[in-house]
């Protein structure tokens, strides 16, 4: 990954990755960086979404898992250190205004497709998305979403057996539309920062057990890829990155140095050209 000359906004990931060498800068500099809590949360932390004041909300997808996938926790997999880090670092690296709870924590939440909630989020993203079959009014109200304008991003899709269930209840959502490859030549990935490959980024568990490989289940994964849901005039709806684990590189950033100077980079980079072009087009 490199930075594109014509923007001014690479100095601050230069300054950012320069700067941590614990994993922790001043809260005057990066604001708060959460180390990871890894857990199965059943409930979100927080009920609803911030009170909007004009600044970015993430929000997540919370969904009732029907099965287990061997590399993921359902809804709430990264949950929430991927999303406040994730959330620090667009405030740092980008003129984008996040939004706060009042108590000062990033503007972070988790939204039920079926929660009229989900339409004043213009990016919704999913962790885990093999274990999900979704309800007929969760496939309404996902499907109400990504036509009025909705984008969708689905993570950590492992092996070929997730990515048939995933696929299939995408079929359910948007029966007129099929997913295509993307791939570094796309407009996507040159947003702000140049995404040169698509970063296979394993869980940290799996890198740290196996002495730094990145596939997580051999061969039939060893090849990472983002794959996408296009309208009739081109708008990305939804995208899927299958045999990678982008939020992995946030979550993590603050458990490990080498992770972080691995992987959370790419991480950054493919995440906010994915959160620029969705919010641009």
């Amino acid at each position: 990954m490199t930075r594109r000359p014509t923007r001014g906004w690479g100095l601050a990931l230069r300054f950012c990755l320069l700067a941590l060498p614990g994993l922790a800068l001043p809260a005057s500099v990066s604001g708060q960086i959460w180390l990871s809590r890894e857990g199965r949360y059943r409930q979100p932390m927080r009920p609803g979404l911030p009170d909007s004041r004009g600044g970015f909300v993430f929000c997540r997808l919370w969904y009732d898992a029907t099965r287990r996938m061997p590399s993921g926790l359902g809804w709430s997999t990264d949950y929430p250190a991927a999303d406040g880090n994730f959330m620090t670092r667009l405030e740092e690296l980008t003129p984008v205004h996040v939004q706060r709870w009042p108590d000062g924590e990033p503007g972070i939440a988790a939204v039920r497709a079926t929660d009229p909630d989900v339409m004043k989020c213009p990016f919704l993203f999913m962790a885990d998305p093999g274990s999900v079959t979704f309800s007929e009014e969760e496939v309404q109200g996902l499907r109400n979403y990504l036509l009025k304008g909705g984008f969708l991003w689905a993570d950590d899709l492992w092996t070929d057996r997730a990515w048939s269930y995933f696929a299939t209840e995408m079929s359910r959502i948007l029966p007129e539309y099929s997913f295509q490859e993307i791939g570094p030549d796309h407009p996507l990935f040159s947003d702000l920062y140049k995404v040169e490959t698509i970063p296979q980024i394993p869980s940290f568990q799996y890198w740290r057990r196996s002495g730094g490989d990145t596939s997580e289940f051999g061969a039939e994964t060893a090849r990472p890829q983002i794959l996408a849901i296009t309208d009739d005039e081109g708008r990305v709806l939804v995208i899927v990155s299958h045999n990678t684990d982008i939020a992995d590189g946030w979550e993590r950033e603050g458990d490990q140095p080498e992770f972080f100077y691995r992987f959370s980079p790419e991480s950054y980079g493919v995440a906010i050209d994915v959160l620029i072009w969705a919010m641009s087009h």
